[in-house]
């Protein structure tokens, strides 16, 4: 990535964060609801994560986790890959390239697909998966 691709992508995500620290996602229009929900009327994976963000962004840590407890745990995996890759753009240095493993994929893919169908069962503790 390009320095000035790297800064520009620096300056959206700022703004995107001031946006989502002004507004509620849980009282405000500018935020659409989520199609899935909005169809089946269940939860899907990525329920709750605007909300989320909007809570931690606020310093509510635990009210974050409620409403989405999986995104809130991945937030600080992405911002340490954005940081790395965002300081090797401006550098002018490669980033450094890791290797995910097979396993570790799969396994993420089965924590997001076995958070989606617990958090929809009506009965505790599921229920207090936030949505």
């Amino acid at each position: 990535m390009s320095r000035s691709k790297a800064l520009l992508l620096a300056a959206a995500i700022g703004v995107a964060g001031a946006i989502l620290l002004a507004y509620d996602p849980a009282n405000s229009r500018l935020f659409p609801p989520c199609p899935f929900r909005s169809v089946t009327g269940l939860a899907c994976p990525g329920c709750g994560t605007l909300r989320a963000l909007h809570q931690g962004l606020h310093g509510n840590l635990a009210a974050a986790f409620y409403l989405n407890p999986v995104s809130v745990l991945m937030i600080p995996v992405l911002a340490c890959v954005g940081l790395v890759q965002g300081a090797c753009a401006v550098l002018g240095k490669p980033a450094p390239q890791v290797r995910v493993g097979a396993a570790a994929i799969w396994t993420l893919l089965a924590v997001i697909l076995l958070f989606w169908v617990l958090r929809n069962l009506p009965w505790a503790p599921f229920t207090w998966f936030g949505s």
